[in-house]
């Protein structure tokens, strides 16, 4: 068992996470340090690349293969899978991809993370309607909230699976039957749940999740779902020769898509980052996504436990089916920055993020290989500062 080895033996965790050597890292919602087995597949494939050109031998094979691992990961088909990234880059395709008509509207959240803002609101340009959400809480968006502002002109809903700041994580299956039985589609950025969290699409029509947060992945190596019954509708916002029918190489009179999500793969694909992709689920897998899941949830509580009676105060929920492994806090006799400062001076890795009124807040997010130790290193340093013993 993976999770039980890495607690018990600290050099075989240290080679597997080599971050481990240098620092205590709590820092997945933002960018994560590689894995070592991740770091090998973009090597080794960067290492052919050099011996041989660059779609040597099986790389396609393995390409349709990481298609597979992804789809597995979701709950989708193989065919419904395009391997993009960023996030920013599919949701800019939903959005662009759609047709819109003046007086369309759309239904998303205004502080959600800009790449999941930006697309949606340049809409206006076109005239669609863009009506936001307004939780009472940061990121609290419930399947009620939805229902409350959808209108008969509501076309698509745009959501985050978990909120960055406040780690909200809402209810995707119920806000998506919600949606589907009023005909309204619904878009989902999943990058702050997948690989942390089980993420389906049972009820999604779109998903788009970048791997280099909770998948620990490579950077610009991501997962684009499309629901095959929405390819027509669905037009891709980039073209070329490896999406549109080009028989050798020829450009035709006529642009003939696949049915398949190459459909929205325009040219050559990030093949390092995807084989990197591809190595990094496969670790999960083999850590069992529900057991990451319980472990991410158990360390979340060592931090509340001990941080709570200190005096620190958290945004977003502690505990409950909305919470996540996102712990936001600040302490209010107490300066973030510098806190944030004194951690990076003890080799600690954690997000200094700000709210939409400039309040600043620690945002601590471990992820599976994370030891209880480690945790409580990171509480003793915060508490010893917010004037608790150490």
């Amino acid at each position: 068992m993976i999770i039980e080895r890495l607690i018990s033996d600290e050099a075989w965790r240290q080679t597997e996470f080599p971050v481990c050597r240098n620092r205590i890292f709590l820092a997945h919602a933002g960018v994560t340090a590689l894995p070592r087995r991740v770091a090998d597949a973009v090597v080794d494939y960067t290492r052919a690349a050099s011996e041989d050109h660059q779609e040597f031998g099986d790389v396609l094979r393995r390409i349709h293969a990481a298609r597979e691992d992804c789809a597995e990961l979701i709950g989708a088909g193989p065919d419904e899978i395009a391997l993009l990234g960023p996030t920013s880059l599919g949701l800019s395709l939903f959005a662009r991809g759609l047709a819109w008509q003046a007086g369309d509207e759309l239904l998303c959240y205004g502080d959600d993370y800009p790449a999941n803002v930006y697309p949606w609101i340049d809409l206006r340009r076109q005239g669609v309607v863009v009506n936001l959400l307004r939780p009472e809480a940061p990121g609290a968006i419930t399947p009620e909230l939805v229902e409350a502002a959808l209108t008969p002109r509501t076309r698509l809903v745009a959501l985050a699976s978990c909120h960055f700041l406040s780690g909200y994580r809402i209810d995707v299956d119920a806000i998506g039957r919600l949606l589907r039985s009023r005909g309204v589609l619904f878009s989902l950025d999943a990058i702050q749940t997948l690989g942390a969290f089980p993420t389906r699409v049972e009820h999604v029509d779109f998903l788009s999740a970048d791997s280099h947060k909770w998948l620990l992945g490579p950077l610009t190596a991501g997962i684009v779902f499309v629901r095959r019954e929405h390819f027509d509708r669905l037009h891709p916002i980039l073209l070329g020769a490896w999406n549109v029918r080009s028989p050798n190489f020829v450009a035709q009179d006529e642009i003939r898509l696949p049915r398949t999500g190459q459909r929205y793969e325009p040219g050559v694909l990030n093949a390092a980052g995807i084989f990197g992709m591809q190595a990094a689920i496969g670790l999960l897998r083999e850590a069992g996504y529900e057991r990451v899941t319980a472990r991410l949830l158990q360390l979340k509580q060592r931090i509340v436990a001990r941080l709570q009676p200190e005096g620190f105060e958290f945004l977003g929920p502690i505990d409950g089916p909305n919470a996540s492994s996102i712990t936001t806090v600040r302490h209010p006799g107490r300066d973030m920055t510098a806190l944030f400062r004194r951690l990076e001076e003890n080799r600690v890795a954690v997000s200094l993020r700000h709210d939409r009124s400039g309040t600043a807040y620690l945002r601590i997010s471990p992820h599976f290989y994370n030891t209880e130790p480690e945790i409580d290193r990171v509480l003793g340093l915060l508490t010893a500062v917010s004037g608790g013993t150490a």
